[in-house]
């Protein structure tokens, strides 16, 4: 598998190529003619068959060469005696899967192309699309009624959605405007504050302070004032490039970067230039952090590394500070997505595999099930609770163009013994 990579003088342009890859699960599926180009993702999937995919699968990582500890907080169940079953799986002639975001039932999914296509749950089916000149959906938020999408324009566009009888959308601005140029000429301010300079890479939308966060590989952070969708600061937050941003009920903001750290910062209402202070910075071992996920209660953070491991920091009652509290192992090649619900951790990673982690009341983490299905690194995951079973829902994305949907059901550990592991899973 080859690997190239451009000269530091030019803009970031990672690619690589995925050569022909056997799994042992068939299913069926439509075949998309437009060959997914994988590119602008630093990662190197797998050459894996066979005998040696199913291996892979169930063997963990003792060590890792950035690593000098060896994590002890996991168990791993016999996923070996798991099961489940792919019904269907969607492809559709978009190319590569980049991003997804989940709200009140709806499923919106980003690709290649410059359509966001929207899916309607339980049935997950098709109800419609948002379409734009520009392409490459790289990251989706959905917040208050207003889908967030950013493109490979370094531009994001904002929908407001109704539900007047049917699900609708109505397309309210792009940003930064032409506009924002002019007033910033006319004032005497570099139009380069007003726009990334290089792609963005993640969103997070704050409601209770009306700011919406942009992430790029400028190494930047961008806030947006909703009310008006301007441009109202910008943070310097790391030395190399930014890849994932999350924001906490309280408003604490969380940046990972390749510089292999997680950045917290507070809101300053009264900072001036300083919209945001650097509160603590937590190392990731040495590894860069490639995505985020926190816990609905804000109490942990778990940041995805290029070496397979997911390190988590736990937040202290009475300090307040996050305190490193061990690492997640299962993973063979870099974690690219993260997603919590209730007390179930989800991560896709680039050796083609999703993972589906309990998290104890002891602190301590069960690996319940790796989702094994998709012939692409598994680029964006998002996760929700069922309402009448103990466990949850999956959408995964990857980037040989196919989505799924998958539901994981935990059984009462009373009634484990009439299934293997307690847990049955199922791929709709």
């Amino acid at each position: 598998m080859a690997s190239s990579r451009d000269s530091p003088n030019s803009p970031p342009n990672l690619s690589f190529t995925i050569r022909g890859t056997t799994t042992q699960n068939n299913f069926s599926r439509s075949i998309s003619t437009k060959e997914a180009s994988f590119s602008h993702f630093p990662y190197t999937p797998p050459r894996l068959a066979g005998a040696a995919l199913s291996q892979s699968l169930h063997t963990s990582p003792l060590s890792s060469p950035l690593h000098s500890h060896s994590p002890t907080t996991t168990k791993l169940t016999d996923v070996s005696s798991s099961t489940y079953r792919c019904v269907s799986s969607v492809l559709k002639k978009d190319g590569q899967i980049l991003s997804i975001a989940v709200s009140n039932g709806v499923v919106y999914t980003g690709s290649d192309t410059n359509t966001v296509r929207i899916w309607r749950l339980p049935e997950f089916t098709e109800c419609g699309h948002l379409k734009t000149k520009a392409c490459m959906v790289v990251a989706l938020q959905v917040s208050n009624e207003r889908v967030y999408a950013a493109y490979g324009d370094a531009k994001i566009r904002v929908w407001r959605r109704t539900w007047d009888g049917a699900l609708k959308h109505v397309r309210l601005a792009t940003i930064p405007t032409t506009g924002s140029y002019v007033r910033s000429y006319i004032g005497g301010k570099d139009k380069m504050q007003m726009k990334h300079t290089g792609p963005i890479t993640s969103l997070a939308v704050n409601a209770s302070d009306d700011i919406v966060y942009s992430a790029s590989l400028d190494k930047t952070v961008k806030l947006w004032r909703i009310s008006d969708l301007k441009c109202i600061g910008t943070i310097n937050a790391h030395l190399e490039p930014i890849n994932a941003i999350i924001v906490a009920d309280d408003g604490v903001l969380f940046t990972a970067s390749d510089d292999a750290t997680i950045k917290v910062w507070r809101h300053n209402f009264h900072g001036g230039d300083q919209p945001h202070s650097l509160t603590v910075t937590l190392p990731a071992r040495c590894s860069p952090v490639k995505t985020l996920a926190l816990t609905r209660d804000g109490g942990v953070l778990y940041g995805g590394c290029t070496d397979g491991y997911i390190h988590y920091w736990v937040k202290g009652w009475f300090t307040g500070q996050f305190q490193y509290s061990g690492a997640l192992q299962g993973h063979t090649h870099a974690v690219m997505c993260l997603a919590t619900v209730a007390d179930y951790v989800v991560s896709g990673s680039a050796d083609l595999t999703s993972r589906v982690w309990s998290r104890e009341q002891d602190g301590q983490h069960t690996c319940l099930a790796i989702l094994v299905g998709h012939r692409g690194p598994i680029r964006c995951v998002a996760a929700f609770e069922e309402e009448t079973e103990d466990g949850c829902t999956i959408c995964t994305g990857s980037l040989d163009g196919v989505l799924k949907v998958w539901r994981v059901t935990c059984k009462n550990k009373s009634s484990q013994g009439s299934a293997p592991n307690g847990c049955e899973y199922f791929e709709l």
